[in-house]
């Protein structure tokens, strides 16, 4: 539980691309050194190490990956790959629990300490970092979207403003499954560029408009539900009232604030809540604690309603209800 050298040799195996070099393409540690700039010898006691995980096996020709290895490879269709690259965005944040200590004495995020940055801005400023993300977030859910969308009455609004919403996948769900639904996403670029393909790609860009931009500025104003969709525990309190204050400065008297998240003491892991520690300073919220943080807002919660097993949709709406 608590031995570090594993976890490290699947990242840097995985991070060199070993799984992949070696499928159906055997070789040794003074073959694989020069193309991947490594120690032959340093190279050699890593797949010793891997070997004896059983990721590869030894072979005549050196070195191949086997059954249970190919599954860090990168189109393995599990996201592992994506997890575990020290150059993803999802495997350098990991690296930040190192200074796990940090964040539980200050209760604030690890990521910075590490790279001197916070996490957003780290992103910002590494356009593969951000794409990874993006994919990272999109394959997360994928397996949840059929789901959210069958369980919850989408059919009541006639425009949808998805705040954050990535690539798009989640609302171009709702609007095929809703040919009567108009949906607007927000997010940043080069993000917002990918959500307009997904729609094109979906059969829906006629009823779906794109706009660039971030959720702390003015969001596209009348609509009848602002969804944010793993939004808020991504920031803390003053950077989530902040959120929650535009959708609210957008959507008027009657429009609703649609909040999905996993609640904690309900859905969300221990685990993942540390990760919101480390990354972002923040944490899976309790269901008391999302109302609390809606109440200076005017917002009550009007319902809850469990979208998929691990998440659940809260709607806000203004007082009184």
């Amino acid at each position: 539980m608590a031995g570090l050298v594993t976890p490290m040799a699947l990242r840097v195996a995985v991070t060199l691309g070993l799984p992949d070099r070696l499928f159906d393409n055997d070789a040794t540690a003074e073959q694989l050194a020069p193309e991947l700039d490594a120690s032959p010898l340093a190279l050699d006691q890593l797949l010793a190490h891997l070997a004896t995980l059983g990721i590869v096996e030894r072979s005549r020709a050196g070195y191949r990956t086997t059954a249970f290895g190919a599954h860090l490879r990168t189109h393995a269709g599990n996201r592992l790959n994506n997890l575990l690259h020290i150059d993803s965005a999802a495997g350098r944040a990991e690296l930040a629990f190192a200074d796990l200590a940090h964040s539980v004495r200050t209760g604030e995020p690890a990521y910075p300490l590490r790279y001197g940055k916070e996490f957003w801005s780290d992103l910002a400023d590494h356009p593969h970092l951000r794409e990874a993300f993006d994919r990272q977030m999109t394959e997360r859910v994928r397996h949840q979207v059929p789901h959210i969308v069958a369980r919850f009455d989408w059919s009541r609004f006639a425009t949808i403003v998805d705040v954050g919403g990535g690539h798009g996948t989640l609302l171009a769900a709702i609007l095929t499954a809703h040919p009567e639904l108009r949906g607007h996403l927000l997010d940043l670029e080069p993000t917002a560029a990918e959500a307009r393909r997904t729609f094109s790609a979906h059969g829906v860009a006629d009823r779906a408009e794109v706009t660039p931009g971030s959720f702390f500025d003015p969001l596209p104003a009348g609509a009848d539900a602002y969804l944010l969709f793993d939004i808020l525990h991504d920031w803390d309190d003053e950077q989530a009232h902040r959120i929650l204050a535009r959708c609210v400065e957008a959507a008027g008297e009657n429009g609703r604030i649609l909040v999905v998240e996993a609640i904690g003491g309900l859905h969300s892991s221990t685990e993942f809540d540390l990760v919101m520690l480390v990354h972002y300073g923040s944490r899976e919220r309790t269901l008391q604690e999302l109302e609390k943080l809606a109440e200076p807002h005017g917002l009550a919660l009007a319902s809850m309603t469990e979208v998929s097993d691990e998440r659940r949709m809260l709607e806000f709406r203004r007082h009184p209800i």
